[in-house]
């Protein structure tokens, strides 16, 4: 039986691994559970779980990570603040299975110096097709790597039409069901920037050879090309609990997480290029990761203060990869890369953006 500790359990992905988890007694025994702010929720489900063991915030969540044994962490943690669990987790040797994407980009090198090999599992879908489809070759083998997007709710819109979106309309994604700012993240495919950061770190291959292609049906989650022309795709309709059920027993598989396609059904599956001139996240994101120490971290702050203020109606939709892409080319990194750094880094980004933002309102 599985040991598992879940942090951000009150959240989205949290939510669904206990449904997983719900679904398939006797597999995984629930050691620690912690969330953002609601209190009552979490006790709710630490009675359900008979779980004794549980923090509030991500202070304690780190805290909670190093107390508890536990044979795999997910964090499921928004944002930047995950950073301290994970580096917690890898210190203690726990198998981490990542949703919290932002903690790796943030933390790059720092992360990477400490998982051992194996030991950090991708929990977003994109990233978890990818290590399924890496288990058909060596890594020598990969051509490249295909991330696929569902285009968001503005898919096939040009630039100048987006000025006037509005947060309701921003939030309205065609296939997932996220929190705000994630489901802010996909309509300005700053998400796919972050998850091709993030393909990078993960898996070792270079920026030239992460592609990204919309794909609307989000179906085929992403995709490996081999260097002999056959790609390996991974498919499924479109349900978080599969790499959520992955990332708390990879390699092995959870019996019926989800339901499988049917095949005796018509179906048809588009794939087209990204547009980078509507939708620049992606290119500028590949420039911050090819710039690494404290660029990422700048990238990730700039952007969630740029989404707290367009729901706030403070800052259009297209000013928020404006206000990314000025903060970034402001930026002048440290010589060494720490947290402390990293700290200084994000709190520089986030002054910084609101003062761009309040002068251009």
């Amino acid at each position: 039986m599985r040991r598992v500790l879940i942090l951000g359990s009150t959240g989205s992905i949290g939510t669904q691994a206990l449904d997983v988890i719900r679904a398939n007694p006797g597999w995984f025994d629930v050691v620690g559970l912690s969330a953002g702010s609601q209190r009552d929720q979490l006790e709710a489900q630490a009675v359900e779980f008979g779980v004794e063991a549980t923090a509030l915030g991500a202070i304690d969540a780190e805290k909670l990570v190093r107390d508890v044994e536990a044979d795999v962490v997910l964090n499921g943690i928004t944002g930047s603040v995950g950073l301290g669990p994970t580096l917690a987790a890898l210190e203690c040797g726990r198998t981490l299975a990542l949703a919290n994407k932002e903690s790796l980009i943030v933390g790059g090198d720092l992360v990477k110096a400490l998982a051992a090999p194996g030991q950090i599992v991708p929990v977003d879908s994109e990233h978890s097709a990818i290590a399924q489809a890496l288990r058909s070759g060596e890594k020598s083998e990969v051509r490249r790597l295909v991330l696929t997007a569902s285009g968001g709710p503005f898919r096939g819109r040009s630039r100048e039409s987006l000025a006037g979106v509005t947060p309701a309309q921003a939030l309205a994604h065609p296939t997932w069901n996220m929190g705000r700012v994630v489901t802010t993240n996909s309509a300005t495919l700053v998400n796919k920037g972050l998850e091709v950061i993030e393909a990078h770190l993960l898996f070792g291959i270079d920026y030239d050879d992460i592609d990204v292609v919309v794909h609307p049906q989000s179906i085929v989650h992403s995709m490996v090309e081999f260097v002999d022309g056959s790609t390996i795709a991974q498919a499924s309709p479109p349900d978080m609990r599969l790499p959520i059920s992955l990332g708390l027993d990879w390699p092995h598989r959870v019996s019926g997480v989800g339901r499988p396609l049917d095949w005796t059904l018509a179906s048809a599956w588009t794939f087209e290029p990204l547009d980078e001139e509507a939708f620049p996240a992606v290119a500028l994101a590949k420039r911050v990761g090819r710039a690494g120490r404290t660029f990422p971290a700048v990238f990730n702050a700039a952007n969630e203060q740029a989404v707290d203020a367009f729901h706030e109606g403070r800052l259009s939709f297209p000013g928020i990869l404006d206000t990314i892409d000025r903060i970034v080319d402001a930026h002048e990194p440290p010589d060494t890369l720490t947290r402390e750094t990293l700290a200084d880094a994000e709190a520089w980004a986030r002054n910084a953006a609101d003062r761009a933002i309040a002068a251009a309102s």
